[in-house]
Parts: C-alpha cells; structure tokens; sequence
C-alpha cells in the first residue's frame, strides 16, 4: 500500500511528478513553454503545501493567473486527468483523496471563470 501526503516532501515530489507529465503532454505543455519552472516549481509545491498540508502563507490567487489563458474543457480535463493519475501513482489515503478533490474544485472553477 502507498503511503499518505504527509510532508512538504511529498508534496514536492507530487508536484514534480505531475508536472513532468503535463511537460511531456501534447495538449498542455504548450501553455508552459514560456514559463521558468526553476521559479514556478516551488510555488506550486507551497501552493499545494498550504491547501493540502495547511502550510501558511500563500497569498497569490491560482485563478488569476490564469484568466488570460485560452484554456478549453479539454484543458482542464487533461490537466484533472494527469494529476489524479499522479496522486493515485504515488500515494493513498486521506491526503492524497483531498488533493484530488482539491484539484477537481480548482479546475471547475478557473474553467467556469474562463468559459464565462
């Protein structure tokens, strides 16, 4: 059995996973050409760290970041569907079901605000 997402380690290794998969995906690693990863890894760990292991003190809102960004359904289908994969590839348990409900409402609600 895998373990849970206990530590901001885990979350690391979470996020770094996940996005070595969306890197190497088709339909979304274009969206990600441009951006410097060494700067954005490790706000998307303490992003995940705060909503998962409620680490304080991140601030920046997820969903403007991404309101000009010409994201379809397709989009965040692919993005839910690599990151469930990843989460159910390396971990189980309470966590590692949060994280994956976490992302569902996050994906829901940037695509219900760029749809809009």
């Amino acid at each position: 059995m895998l373990k849970d997402i206990q530590t901001q380690s885990d979350v690391a290794l979470l996020v770094n996973t996940f996005y070595d998969k969306v890197l190497g995906d088709a339909l979304l690693a274009p969206f990600f050409q441009r951006l410097n990863f060494e700067a954005h890894l490790p706000k998307m760990i303490h992003f995940w760290s705060f909503a998962l292991l409620d680490e304080p003190g991140y601030t920046t809102n997820v969903t403007d970041k991404h309101l000009k960004m010409p994201l379809e359904k397709i989009h965040f289908d692919q993005w839910l569907s690599l990151f469930n994969e990843t989460v159910d590839a390396l971990f189980s348990g309470e966590k590692a079901t949060m994280a994956k409900q976490r992302a569902a409402v996050i994906g829901w609600t940037i695509n219900s605000k760029v749809s809009s």
